[in-house]
């Protein structure tokens, strides 16, 4: 320990100069060194005498002082730097001295034994040597400093224990402890050298920091071909940061960073590939420019790269040719393969054998190429996502509904999406929510045909809501099952932007009745998948413009609701039939709405000629209903009523058997009508005919007598 000498009291001013002289022939104090064997080599202290204050001429008189010797009762281990080493060697006249001194300083000689094992080293001492003797960054020093605290000096062993005293003399599990703690201290010293050479390739501080904590494996990696470095005879001298950021610079991992990144890969897909490689990133670019040969472009070059599997990386590019070709030779066109690899890049990992056990298991379910290419096109996760049990069990479960292996093929080649449902979670809630609302398996089946995208969609989220809206709009829970059943759409259509809407345009534009709106939509489920602007409106605008009043359309629309659903074109030309030919009020129509759902050239024309023939005339509800042979009957039937009925005006016949028989007439004719609405609504009066209808009749046969 360095010790200063007294401080003499401050002299008179004029004595100032007169000492200057003396002071200056001994600018240092005298440094004496212990001759103790038993002490540190290293120690030393100095000492001052008192006659450098004296004035030169009594200096001779005075009798030598005793030195003035201050030791601190604990041994000090010194490190000089090379200024202050230099100039000790200077001022110490003894040989002998200066080579202690050298060896002090240099620290080559052996301590004593007894000394090394009274100095033990805590827990806290051994982390802090770590981070001294492994950190990177170092601790500004100045000349002078009695105790190292950073390992920056060339020689910083010389100051510090070997790392080998920090692991003797402990546990198994503080020895463990620290060596992990070593290998952190490493790995952040590895951290550092690389965000430097990142830095140096002009990326920024944000996107290296970011990248850098996800290459955890590939900083590893570095730290052990460091170590291994140290082996080469080039690199034997050579500390850790130089191998590690020799390393770094010889594999070119900067380049292919900057490369990967122009390729639009985002910076947690290049780490991850990084570390896929395990040290081989020269197949990085490799694989890369193939898959962009295959048409995956962006972002979806990294999708396939790191979603491919890490087998991907070590296949060379005949393998990877070898699974378009075939791919290719089974339906799907080269111009969909790049979209099909960047959504499913699992086929890229398949050995051939793998794969064409899958591309079988649909061929076999009567599949053709094209149904097998547009299939995989549509969902290219169907053939490489899923395993073969899981696809074999979902096409079993599918079966159990009636459909054949065939059918099954036809579906999935329709909606491969089903592949994705899970049996348990999916499917199953949903055939058991269905048989509540009282769908059978034969409605399930045609759900399925139909729509098979109703088995894909969530039951609490999508389904039951929209089940829970038609019982609060006035739908009978005994017509639901039958309105899915009629229209599977409807469960797949999105209840706050399609159904709602519809609804609201029915009850304030459309004129039905809030009372009548269940029955619109169970009769016509159909109407909640039309456009409001480009179906509804339109045929609503068109009616009114007819003439037919607000209230009268709803009441029409609730009776016959794909009233509004036909275009304007296929209504415009039966309506001027109807009027222009047929000579028919309008009342009519709004009586029997569903004219409009009849053929014009196969229904209507040749039935109204038939009437015109026979001079008879029936109401819309009677004319147009039934087969053939069931309105000739009928035909024939007026024919015969009405010559019965002339014939008893002509014989003045009016006894009350002709009126009976007629009104018997007219209710057998009417129970002809096939359809049960129409025949709860037949007015059986035989006034009726006898009035406007045997009046219409009469003119209608006059004006075809007059066109002839």
């Amino acid at each position: 320990m360095l010790s200063s000498p007294p401080r003499p009291p401050h002299p008179q001013r004029h004595h100032n100069l007169r000492h200057r002289h003396h002071l200056s022939i001994h600018p240092f104090p005298h440094i004496h060194f212990r001759s103790n064997p038993n002490s540190n080599p290293r120690l030393f202290v100095i000492s001052s005498s008192s006659s450098h204050t004296q004035p030169n001429h009594h200096r001779h008189q005075e009798t030598p002082q005793p030195t003035t010797t201050t030791t601190t009762p604990n041994k000090i281990f010194r490190k000089h730097n090379a200024k202050s080493t230099n100039l000790l060697l200077h001022r110490l006249p003894n040989r002998q001295q200066q080579e202690e001194l050298l060896l002090t300083s240099r620290g080559t000689e052996e301590p004593n034994p007894q000394t090394q094992q009274d100095n033990s080293i805590s827990s806290s001492d051994k982390i802090k040597l770590l981070e001294m003797s492994l950190i990177r960054k170092r601790t500004p020093q100045f000349p002078g400093s009695i105790y190292v605290q950073s390992p920056s000096d060339v020689d910083v062993n010389s100051s510090l224990p070997p790392l080998h005293k920090i692991f003797d003399g402990g546990g198994d599990e503080e020895e463990q402890e620290m060596l992990v703690r070593a290998v952190e201290i490493r790995r952040g010293v590895t951290v550092e050298i690389f965000k430097e050479a990142m830095r140096k390739g002009k990326f920024g501080i944000t996107y290296y920091t970011n990248l850098v904590s996800r290459l955890g494996e590939f900083i590893d990696y570095v730290i052990i071909r460091a170590a291994e470095m140290k082996q080469l005879p080039e690199f034997s001298d050579s500390t850790y940061n130089v191998r590690a950021k020799t390393f770094i610079d010889d594999s070119n991992v900067v380049p292919l960073i900057r490369w990967l990144k122009h390729n639009s890969l985002s910076y947690p897909q290049i780490a991850k590939l990084i570390c896929m490689s395990r040290g081989n990133l020269y197949a990085i670019r490799h694989v890369a420019e193939w898959v962009k040969s295959i048409n995956v472009k962006g972002r979806f070059i990294g999708v396939a790269l790191t979603k491919s599997g890490e087998n991907m990386l070590g296949r060379s590019p005949e393998e990877l040719d070898e699974i378009v070709g075939y791919l290719e030779s089974q339906g799907v066109r080269r111009v969909w393969m790049g979209y099909v690899m960047s959504q499913c890049p699992q086929l890229l990992s398949y050995s051939m054998e793998e794969l064409k056990s899958r591309v079988l298991f649909f061929l076999d379910m009567g599949m053709n190429d094209k149904d097998f290419g547009t299939m995989v096109f549509d969902y290219p996760q169907v053939l490489g996502y899923f395993s073969m049990e899981e696809m074999k069990q979902k096409v079993r479960y599918l079966m159990e509904f009636g459909l054949s292996y065939e059918d099954v093929g036809r579906l999935l080649a329709f909606r491969p999406e089903l592949m994705r449902c899970s049996i348990e979670e999916r499917w199953k809630p949903l055939v058991k929510y269905l048989y509540y609302l009282g769908v059978s398996k034969d409605g399930m089946r045609r759900i399925l045909t139909i729509k098979p995208m109703v088995f894909c969609v969530d039951l609490e989220s999508n389904i039951v809501p929209k089940v829970q809206f038609l019982r609060d709009i006035g739908v009978r829970e005994t017509a639901i099952g039958n309105m899915l059943v009629k229209f599977p759409p409807l469960l797949t259509y999105s209840l706050y932007k399609k159904i709602r809407p519809v609804v609201i345009f029915l009850l304030t534009k459309a004129g039905v009745a809030k009372r009548d709106i269940g029955k619109a939509i169970a009769l016509g489920p159909e109407l909640l998948g039309c456009s409001i602007h480009h179906k509804l409106e339109v045929n609503v605008k068109y009616f009114l413009s007819l003439g037919i009043s607000l209230r009268l359309l709803g009441e029409m629309v609730a009776d016959f609701p794909m009233l509004l659903r036909y275009n304007i074109d296929i209504l415009r030309p039966k309506y001027r039939y109807l009027r222009r030919t047929m000579v028919r009020p309008l009342k009519d129509l709004i009586e029997f709405p569903r004219f409009f759902s009849y053929s014009l050239d196969g229904r209507i024309i040749p039935r109204h000629k038939i009437l015109v023939e026979n001079r008879v005339n029936f109401k819309l509800r009677y004319m147009l209903p039934g087969t053939d042979e069931e309105f000739d009957q009928r035909v024939q039937a007026a024919v015969e009523r009405r010559r019965r009925f002339e014939s008893g005006v002509i014989d003045n016949s009016s006894d009350s058997q002709t009126g009976g028989s007629i009104e018997s007439y007219n209710y057998s004719s009417d129970s002809q009508c096939n359809d049960p609405i129409e025949r709860t609504s037949v007015d059986l009066r035989v006034n009726d005919y006898t009035s406007s209808d045997t009046h219409t009749e009469n003119e209608n046969h006059q004006r075809l007598l007059n066109t002839q």
